[in-house]
């Protein structure tokens, strides 16, 4: 039997202090843990030892001890493969009677869920958009400070960690390490699906308390990459206790790092036997360290050492729009996503560019049109913002940039026959994806700028209405159509002096459309520029949730 014998200067770890993982898309991390599951973004920093990638982290109101997830994102990267010698899976509580709440939740994000039951508690499990798994553990845990801006409702917030779980060839080093050295208790064991999990527990009476360890004799090693958990790191009190556990653990054979200075906490890593990254953590100082709680994740926060190349790092990261703050921060744009496909244009001769789900797998989907001198694959970029799985993307390329030559106050006459190809250009689109199963009420047709006429155009004209219509910066081409808008929903957003959408043709727009029986949502927004903002962005994305909500 492993027994504990506390080393000088020690007293048994709590448990858990944050869990790392590697990701790709930094916008589509983002947004999933801040608007999928609710976490508050404490604190965008850098990796310090590769200023270039950004660090993220996700917890309640202040960042505690046992609630923080965080992220490298390596945009590109390749996804990894799970296996031993690695923890696999991090679980958050949830309060108990909240299971039927996420349960809904998630399958409204349209992801894959499957649901167990582990030590007598219901766990819900699913994949980041990265494939990293994350379970909920539904149970009467400890309360963690809220985020009052959270998209989840107070009553069924998250409330931390639960555990995590470490696939290995051999449980019995786990124990050495977590009982044997770090103060832990064994719980006990029960089967699992692949082979015999054991819990060891953390003396705290907080969050995060458990490590669970699944044997997997004979089984192959993970690979690294995107959705792969890095390390897993424990609690220590302070710097005192943190250096006596490195003592300590030197002797045992563990061979940890020396101290590493993270800004927020002070850290030490090691490996146990099967290759399991631990790292032992101190509580202080802290996230609110350098910003007041009230500023913290709204800001690029670098360490002294980093200020003098502030400039270079901050136009070097990727771009990103934090969606609970309204904030834009980095400069780096990654491109839009590749060509996965290129569907029959009906004789266009225009290519179309897709993201997202795949067509053939998807039920909603969103037409998106570039402005004058813009691409589709300008345009396509918004898919990251939106982060919507349930969507197919489609995005034509105009020939030459442009949709029609002349601005679109222009005489008609003036613009034909290009703008005739061009609507018979989203017309062979929206034809397509009918061909496809994905009818015009399930489309939303959205565009910027010339795009954006073009959308309202086209909506005002056909007689298959798509099911909602966004225009960033546009109006509408022509005043005289006549056809009904059976409640469409339609999103119009315009900077008062916007030199390419007159505000009065904007509002003319607006006027039109609700006439015609439209549910408009028009704003003007001094200050936009002929540009897109994060509330656009926001008020398209309910637009399409909206839409796919109807069909669950």
């Amino acid at each position: 039997m492993t027994t504990f014998s506390p080393a000088p200067g020690t007293s048994p770890v709590q448990g858990l202090h944050h869990v790392t993982v590697m990701a790709s898309d930094p916008q589509r991390n983002l947004d999933f843990y801040t608007q999928v599951l609710g976490q508050r973004l404490v604190k965008v920093t850098v990796n310090f030892d590769d200023p270039g990638t950004y660090h993220f982290y996700y917890g309640d109101q202040t960042g505690q001890p046992g609630t923080v997830m965080t992220h490298f994102p390596w945009p590109g990267a390749k996804r990894g493969e799970r296996g031993n010698g690695e923890v696999v899976a991090t679980a958050y509580s949830a309060p108990a009677d909240s299971l039927g709440y996420w349960q809904g939740r998630l399958a409204a994000h349209a992801l894959t869920v499957t649901g167990g039951t582990r030590f007598g508690q219901p766990v819900l499990t699913f994949e980041d958009p990265d494939g990293t798994w994350v379970e909920l553990v539904f149970e009467e845990g400890q309360a963690v400070q809220p985020w009052p801006a959270s998209p989840v409702d107070a009553a069924h917030e998250l409330r931390g960690f639960h555990s995590v779980t470490a696939w290995v060839r051999d449980t019995d080093a786990v124990r050495q390490l977590l009982v044997g050295q770090l103060g832990f208790t064994e719980v006990g064991s029960e089967p699992d699906v692949e082979g015999t999990r054991t819990r060891f527990r953390g003396s705290g009476d907080g969050v995060g308390l458990f490590v669970d360890a699944v044997e997997r004799p004979g089984q192959p090693r993970g690979h690294f990459g995107a959705g792969s958990i890095h390390h897993v790191a424990l609690r220590t009190r302070d710097d005192a206790e943190q250096e006596a556990y490195m003592t300590s653990l030197t002797g045992a054979g563990y061979r940890p790092t020396p101290v590493q200075d993270r800004q927020y906490f002070h850290s030490i890593y090691f490996r146990e036997p099967n290759g399991v990254l631990f790292e032992i953590a101190t509580d202080a100082p802290g996230f609110p360290n350098d910003e007041p709680v009230a500023e913290l994740g709204r800001h690029l926060k670098l360490p002294a050492w980093f200020e003098g190349q502030r400039a270079q790092i901050e136009a070097h990261v990727p771009r990103i729009v934090s969606r609970e703050y309204g904030v834009t921060i980095g400069q780096r744009d990654l491109g839009a996503a590749a060509p996965e496909a290129t569907p029959e244009d009906g004789g266009t001769g225009v290519q179309v560019f897709t993201a997202g789900r795949p067509l053939d797998d998807a039920r909603v989907a969103m037409v998106l049109l570039h402005g004058r001198g813009g691409t589709a694959r300008d345009i396509l970029s918004l898919e990251r913002d939106f982060n919507l799985s349930a969507f197919t993307y489609l995005a034509p390329q105009a020939e030459g940039n442009t949709w029609y030559p002349l601005s679109f106050l222009a005489p008609v006459e003036q613009n034909q026959p290009h703008l005739d190809r061009a609507l018979g250009t989203v017309e062979a689109v929206m034809g397509e994806l009918a061909a496809r199963g994905i009818p015009a009420e399930r489309v939303v047709l959205g565009g910027f700028s010339q795009g954006a006429c073009l959308a309202l155009e086209y909506a005002s004209r056909t007689e298959r209405k798509p099911g909602a219509v966004v225009a960033f910066s546009g109006g509408l081409i022509t005043l005289d159509q006549g056809s009904t808008f059976p409640g469409t929903p339609v999103f119009m957003g315009v900077d008062p002096r916007d030199g390419h959408i007159p505000l009065a043709r904007f509002e003319e727009t607006a006027a039109h459309l609700r006439a015609r029986g439209a549910s408009v949502d028009a704003r003007v927004i001094p200050g936009l520029g002929h540009t897109i903002n994060a509330d656009e962005l926001n008020a398209a994305r309910a637009l399409m949730q909206g839409i796919a909500g109807a069909l669950s």
